[in-house]
């Protein structure tokens, strides 16, 4: 069992905040996943047609991550947050990449909601995850380069575990020894907004998106909720 918890700290200074995390175990990614093929080329096509568009900075979903980073001293147009990031490639390019059908499935999520989105394999987080903020000290090894060691700044929030960051600045960039690959089984998948009282429903509607894209292809799912009243759920 693995419990996910958001320090006192950061629930005192971001009082409205909702966190979904939603696990599947058992989860197969070396079959086809038609559901989240499909639901990635309408998305493109929506964009090709002109008939949607992804969150950019303007939007107050974007812009309330703008100013969350730069409280926690991240300059939010260098180091973007990672719905920020992923809208804007996709705004240019007009596609989205594609890395293995759990990721893609959380990406298109996160981009047609404007929330950021995550994933863990749990087989390779050790004891507890907690959001707070960095004490400096701690150690970060980036997705995709598995000999590279950082350091956050201090008062940076963090994901992190018994060993190391999970993930940078709070959502923009995820650790590399956690990574989910199409050979993770045990995942759990985190989708965040700062503003429950305005886009509580949006969190929902993506939580259960997302679920319904992971239900056919793992042996169970379940979607738990984080709030500063409630900041801890065991998974």
């Amino acid at each position: 069992m693995t419990a996910f918890r958001i320090s006192p700290a950061v629930a005192d200074a971001f009082p409205d905040t909702l966190i979904a995390v939603v696990t599947a175990t058992g989860l197969n990614g070396h079959e086809p996943w038609p559901h989240t093929t499909t639901a990635l080329q309408d998305l493109e096509q929506d964009l090709a047609d002109g008939t949607w568009a992804p969150a950019d900075e303007s939007d107050p979903r974007i812009e309330a991550w703008h100013t969350a980073y730069r409280s926690f001293g991240t300059n939010p147009r260098r180091i973007r947050p990672s719905v920020d990031a992923l809208g804007r490639r996709m705004a240019k390019k007009g596609t989205l990449p594609r890395i293995n059908p759990a990721v893609d499935s959380y990406n298109t999520v996160s981009v047609r909601h404007g929330l950021p989105a995550g994933a863990f394999d749990l087989d390779h987080v050790t004891g507890d995850v907690e959001i707070r903020y960095a004490e400096g000290t701690e150690t970060f090894t980036p997705l995709g380069e598995p000999d590279t060691v950082e350091h956050p700044k201090p008062g940076e929030i963090i994901y992190t575990d018994t060993t190391d960051i999970l993930t940078r600045h709070w959502n923009h960039r995820d650790a590399h020894r956690t990574r989910v690959t199409e050979d993770s089984t045990r995942v759990a998948f985190v989708l965040e907004t700062l503003n429950a009282a305005r886009d509580g429903h949006l969190l929902e509607a993506a939580a259960e998106e997302l679920h319904g894209l992971l239900a056919s292809h793992a042996g169970a799912t379940t979607v738990h909720y984080l709030t500063p009243q409630q900041p801890q759920a065991t998974i």
